[in-house]
């Protein structure tokens, strides 16, 4: 590790912008000492890091850093001491695209305290590890037919509790399998006349819905996945069902593709958009998708298998390149061949028709995609070697420091790129 004292100017700088922000006591800064956050294959990364204390460089800070490849097991182990409170951490290079990651730890009074940072290496040379069914296509155009066999017979109700000055809501329901439904809140514009429509699908978990876009001139249809109300809002069967019935429903069935969880779930995005058909004051053309975690994954799955679909912003997607880990490389949630994971030839085979790699490699639909580096949940290099297999139009925002979690800006710019393609009022 080297020391650069003509760093601390900047370092200085920061510290005093850190100061007037409620955060943690301890502040610890990493990056990496690349401006683009990129490096190149054979190139070592290596690290800027200093430690801060009441808005100050913690002198003779000790500190304790790992340094990886993301989510792999730790090349580099060390305890050292940072005269300053800053210092460069010599990282690793690599012989192929990837990232590296650095985590660091200091403790204080009893409590520790970590941060990472995680560095590019040639990533736009990622390259996925999902095959292709033969028939994928044909598995899932049969799939929609078969879905759309039933009726879609749908249901509204008044939900004037979540009711705006601009938009009424509804708790709405359709057909999807045989005595089985999809539930969601539908918010409609109150004012006359036609408009845009926006489907939400949902992160992965089991809860209540409320409701989105309310204070907006759009249709917005927030739809959840597991075939229950969503607006039981005072009721423990959302808890009961996560740990019972829908406990990690992620991996159930996971040995056969057409009974597989997600089967129901892709298709029900496909059911949704038929409903948003159904709506009144849909102006029949404009219609996007959104959705961060397993709802970028179904973003992207809803606008590769449905046409209709004129406009997509995915947030750090699941599901994606699911062969990850099975190669000696982070892959995405929900991390099926991690560690101990009893995959069988029969179930990568299965994974393949579920992966959001081959829903990529279909899509035409433009779209606003956004992830960070330091993600747990869905790792960078899954959602990189995605994105690098799209051939439609693309916009790309990575917030190099965010995890499984996106900067609200971030957030914002996504929303005003979705609704200005679909020509929303205001956007």
């Amino acid at each position: 590790m080297k020391s650069y004292l003509f760093f601390l100017i900047f370092i200085c700088s920061v510290s005093a912008v850190s100061q007037s922000q409620r955060d943690e006591l301890i502040r610890i800064l990493v990056a990496p000492v690349s401006e683009s956050y990129q490096y190149q294959v054979g190139e070592r990364a290596d690290f800027e890091v200093s430690i801060f204390k009441y808005g100050k460089l913690v002198k003779n800070a000790k500190i304790k850093y790992t340094i990886a490849q993301e989510q792999m097991e730790p090349e580099i182990s060390k305890t050292e001491g940072l005269i300053s409170g800053y210092g460069i951490i010599e990282g690793i290079a690599l012989n192929e695209p990837g990232f590296v990651r650095l985590t660091v730890d200091f403790e204080d009074n009893g409590k520790t305290f970590s941060n990472t940072a995680t560095a590019g290496i040639d990533v736009d040379q990622i390259q996925t590890f999902t095959k292709m069914p033969e028939d994928f296509d044909s598995f899932w155009n049969k799939a929609i037919r078969d879905a759309r066999k039933i009726d879609l017979n749908p249901q509204m109700t008044r939900l004037p509790e979540q009711d705006t000055d601009k938009n009424l809501a509804y708790h709405i329901r359709f057909n999807h399998g045989k005595k089985a439904f999809i539930y969601g809140i539908l918010m409609v514009p109150k004012k006359e006349g036609t408009f845009p429509a926006v489907l939400h699908v949902p992160g992965a978990g089991v809860r209540p819905y409320y409701g989105t876009d309310k204070s907006d001139d759009v249709i917005s249809l927030q739809i959840g996945i597991h075939g229950i109300p969503v607006n039981l809002y005072d009721s423990a069967i959302y808890e009961n069902l996560k740990q019972g019935a829908l406990y990690k429903y992620y991996w159930n069935r996971m040995d056969d593709r057409d009974a597989y969880y997600y089967k129901r779930v892709y298709t029900a995005c496909v059911r949704a958009i038929d409903f948003i058909h159904t709506v009144d004051k849909f102006d029949g053309e404009n219609l996007a998708v959104t959705g961060g975690s397993q709802g970028g994954a179904l973003t992207i799955v809803t606008a590769a298998l449905d046409d209709r679909v004129d406009a997509i912003a995915a947030f750090y997607p699941a599901l994606s390149d699911l062969e990850g880990f099975k190669n000696g490389r982070a892959g995405g949630w929900p991390r099926i061949y991690e560690k101990d994971f009893d995959f069988t030839p029969q179930k990568v085979e299965v994974t393949r028709y579920y992966d959001v790699v081959n829903f990529a490699r279909k899509l035409k639909t433009p779209g606003f995609y956004a992830y960070g580096y330091n993600d747990n949940v869905c790792p960078a290099s899954s959602i990189t070697a995605m994105l690098n297999e799209l051939k439609s139009e693309k916009t790309v925002e990575v917030a190099y420091d965010a995890a499984h979690w996106m900067y609200p800006e971030v957030k914002q710019k996504g929303k005003k790129w979705l609704f200005n393609y679909i020509k929303v009022s205001g956007y």
